[in-house]
């Protein structure tokens, strides 16, 4: 009788032992599966949860006063539109999102206000992200909330900034800072009002340097200062220890979850395999006795492992991917249109590794099983 022949005869008369396996491995696979989607799935929801505390770089020119900057958050000198483009296009600096702004105090209609000039945000080359904050288009502007209150204005009406005519596109909602004193428009426009052509303030960035080991602020002065010698950095420490510390926490949790359950599922293959070679003792000696050598009676107990991971993980797949496409949309509602998804690597994964791990996990038992004495056997019959 062939090995394969055996092995699918074994598993149709011990039908308990086998689906109590397969049920490990599915159990691995699952939360595999699950975990690795919702890891993935929860690193991209808390990126973009504490993207909305801000931008936490700030390029400025270099011999801007830093003093006034952080007093008033508005440098007193400009960098050229141009160092945008600059940055936007190396591949190698360590962030998300970039964005020019030009920005000045002024007295409008008797009032202070801050007037903000924004360039469309840009992301690093060959990553598309979405921004962080609304595009402005030209000829339009957002006023803020303490402004329209005070003056009546009203979506759809038109003011006159300094000569230059923009349509409001939206009053903003109370914020209960500097936003309810702003008016922003376009970067071109702001440029034309403050008669800055070709200018900019500052440029915000997002670092993306959450996981990597040492000072982030050296590594970026590193990485811009060798481009824009004319720039200098400024890091909001609070925002990027908070970011950071927020995505650390959320992949480690995960990273210390899965092993145990990895090592729970595989202790359990091993004590049904033990089960399996002390029921089957008479069988493994009469086998050896008829000629079975070592090498056959490793390949009947491996190959049964490799059928019990090859199911395992087919069904451990499948349910993992309906759980978290079940339950990850109602967790993570930020991405769960772009993040929750099937992850077909995954399968092929789970197909290579999973019967390897019941291999692994059979293997002690399967030795027994190859050094076990014939001839005690038959003394016990």
């Amino acid at each position: 009788m062939s090995i394969i022949r055996m092995i699918f005869r074994e598993v149709g008369h011990r039908k308990i032992n086998f689906l109590l396996a397969v049920l490990a491995v599915v159990t691995a696979v699952a939360f595999l599966v699950a975990f690795f989607t919702a890891a993935q799935a929860s690193e991209r929801e808390t990126a973009r949860v504490m993207l909305s505390m801000g931008y936490n770089l700030h390029v400025i020119a270099k011999d801007a006063d830093v003093g006034r900057f952080l007093m008033t958050g508005i440098p007193d000198k400009t960098l050229p539109e141009a160092c945008l483009n600059t940055l936007a296009s190396q591949s190698t600096i360590s962030y998300n999102h970039l964005l020019a702004t030009l920005e000045s105090r002024m007295t409008w209609r008797g009032m202070e206000i801050l007037l903000t000039g924004l360039a469309p945000e840009v992301c690093p080359p060959g990553q598309k992200k979405p921004p962080m904050i609304f595009q402005v288009q030209p000829g339009t502007a957002y006023v803020g909330h303490r402004i329209a209150a005070q003056l009546q204005i009203q979506k759809g009406d038109t003011i006159d900034v300094a000569g230059k005519t923009l349509q409001v596109e939206r009053c903003l909602a109370e914020s209960g800072g500097m936003d309810d004193m702003r008016i922003q428009c376009c970067l071109q426009d702001a440029q034309e009002i403050l008669k800055l052509p070709g200018q900019v303030t500052e440029i915000r960035a997002v670092d993306c340097l959450c996981f990597e080991k040492g000072d982030p602020v050296s590594i970026l002065r590193k990485e811009i200062g060798a481009i824009l010698p004319e720039a200098q950095v400024l890091q909001v420490k609070s925002l990027a220890n908070a970011r950071a510390k927020q995505r650390q926490m959320i992949r480690n949790i995960f990273a210390v979850l899965l092993p145990f359950v990895i090592a729970a599922c595989g202790v359990w293959i091993g004590v049904l395999a033990a089960t399996n070679v002390r029921d089957r003792q008479q069988e493994i000696g009469l086998l050896r006795a008829l000629g079975y050598d070592t090498a056959r009676i490793m390949l009947l107990f491996l190959g049964k492992a490799v059928q019990v991971g090859l199911l395992g993980a087919i069904v451990g797949y499948l349910l993992g991917t309906g759980l978290a496409l079940r339950f990850g949309p109602g967790i993570f509602e930020i991405t769960a249109r772009t993040m929750v998804r099937p992850e077909l690597s995954l399968f092929v994964l789970s197909c290579i590794l999973a019967p390897l791990f019941a291999m692994v996990a059979s293997f002690i038992p399967t030795m027994i099983a190859v050094t076990y004495d014939p001839a005690a056997t038959l003394r016990e019959e």
